[in-house]
């Protein structure tokens, strides 16, 4: 579902990594590390929005480098930074998310959103909201067109802890039949989803 192909990134003279080769299977895998180590470069080159000096990303078949449209539609991200478009609305960015996917916005995602405490803020734009809040918002948009694989970097931070039980529900059931790939800190949210801890360095 997810493969990372001799993945290399440099920032200056800064090697961040270099040959990252690995084949992901259906589960949650928590990159756990201390920081600088790479973690969000890899995730963000993985979603598509960093791109590497060399290598290729491969999502439920599809090259990140040849078709990175097709690839990109079985993917959902939750980014470090919830706040690129500030005046758009919750409610806005699912809806968009569900026209990219070419789905509804259907009972099921709403009731995520229930779930995590957002019906009070799908109207705010996100400049009015917290961050756990802004984050709550992707994770439920992440919900939307049934991705092959999830990334998503830092994905409690800022969540209250019936936020942090829904989230590790939610990848828990994710993890059944798709990648749940994630940056976290968060000992409590890796171990109730049973995730698998790795290093970046251990990607070869």
């Amino acid at each position: 579902m997810l493969r990372i192909d001799k993945l290399s990134k440099r920032y200056g003279d800064h090697l961040v990594f270099q040959g990252l080769t690995h084949s992901f299977t259906p589960g949650c895998v928590a990159l756990c590390e201390e920081d600088s180590t790479g973690k969000s470069s890899l995730l963000g080159i993985i979603a598509g929005t960093i791109a590497p000096d060399s290598g290729d990303v491969w999502i439920d078949g599809h090259s990140m480098v040849l078709a990175p449209q097709q690839a990109k539609a079985r993917l959902a991200y939750v980014p470090d930074n919830c706040l690129a478009f500030p005046t758009q609305t919750g409610r806005g960015l699912l809806e968009q998310v569900a026209a990219e996917k070419n789905v509804a916005l259907d009972e099921a995602t709403l009731e995520l959103a229930h779930d995590l405490g957002l019906e009070p803020h799908l109207d705010k734009r996100f400049e009015q909201m917290s961050t756990g809040t802004r984050r709550k918002v992707f994770v439920t948009a992440a919900a939307l067109g049934d991705p092959a694989v999830v990334i998503a970097d830092g994905p409690s931070n800022g969540f209250d802890a019936q936020g942090r039980a829904v989230l590790a529900e939610l990848f828990r059931a994710w993890g059944k039949d798709r990648v749940v790939l994630f940056a976290s800190h968060d000992a409590e949210l890796v171990e109730a989803c049973a995730a698998t801890s790795v290093d970046v360095a251990a990607l070869r």
